[in-house]
């Protein structure tokens, strides 16, 4: 795991087991782990009382109802009076009564794709990633239940000290998913259109401008968002700006 693996490098003070996803939540309830790292379907499914800390923006999948393929689906109440098999029973039988759906549910451990096809249940609530699976079992996909990654959940009753290791993971944590949103950009431009660029250039606070040997020009260092590059980009090189440089950014403290 990538956050394991960070901590490890860092001599961070902390222990690990790797152990199965859905045995997660009961330990970390249980006390037996402080924290736990696995997907926010498992803790959604297995309902124990622990803590979701954070979002770690990775291992992004949905958990979807699905169908065979030739069903003329026409919405959810398609569901009333049908069974469904799926491993995420708990998360299914809530999904239908805030929907107000009267379906059963069959608990699977695994196969759950071949249900439909075997007679177990007319349909299937499973974790969808591409959808290939489905396709080749001759499923549609029909309903979004929930969107899950990966999160991190701590134990609600961590002793203060557990409580500051914890923070200082968070803030790490951050660091890295804060540089991953962000590009660092050096430029140079001519000192009369410092100003107009600087405006495109909002950074962490406002653009570092440093005189360059040749007189008139000056270079400019910021962060720009990723989710708005090229556009920034452009507006930049309009501006009068050259010789962009940009770079991925490893850690960003805000």
């Amino acid at each position: 795991m990538v956050v394991v693996n960070y901590l490890l490098k860092q001599k961070f003070p902390y222990g690990n087991s790797f152990l199965r996803d859905d045995d997660i939540p009961q330990y970390v309830a249980n006390g037996v782990a402080d924290l736990g790292i696995l997907g926010l379907n498992e803790v959604e499914e297995k309902d124990q009382e622990v803590d979701v800390i954070k979002q770690l923006g990775f291992a992004g999948c949905r958990l979807s109802l699905a169908v065979q393929k030739d069903v003329d689906y026409p919405g959810l109440e398609w569901f009333n009076g049908k069974k469904v098999a799926s491993s995420y029973t708990t998360i299914v039988k809530k999904f239908f009564a805030d929907k107000g759906i009267d379906a059963t549910t069959e608990e699977i451990g695994g196969s759950v794709e071949i249900a439909p096809g075997i007679g177990l249940a007319e349909g299937i609530c499973d974790i969808v990633s591409t959808g290939s699976t489905l396709i080749m079992n001759g499923l549609k996909e029909v309903e979004t239940v929930m969107y899950s990654e990966a999160v991190l959940i701590s134990n609600p009753n961590l002793s203060i000290e557990k409580k500051e290791i914890l923070d200082k993971l968070t803030f790490r944590i951050d660091a890295v998913q804060n540089a991953q949103k962000s590009k660092y950009i050096l430029l140079n431009a001519p000192n009369d259109k410092i100003e107009e660029i600087s405006a495109l250039l909002p950074g962490m606070k406002s653009p570092t401008v440093l005189p360059l040997a040749e007189e008139g020009w000056s270079s400019l260092h910021s962060v720009i968002e990723e989710n708005d590059f090229w556009n920034v980009i452009d507006q930049l090189k309009d501006a009068g700006a050259q010789g962009i440089l940009v770079s991925p950014i490893e850690k960003l403290i805000a």
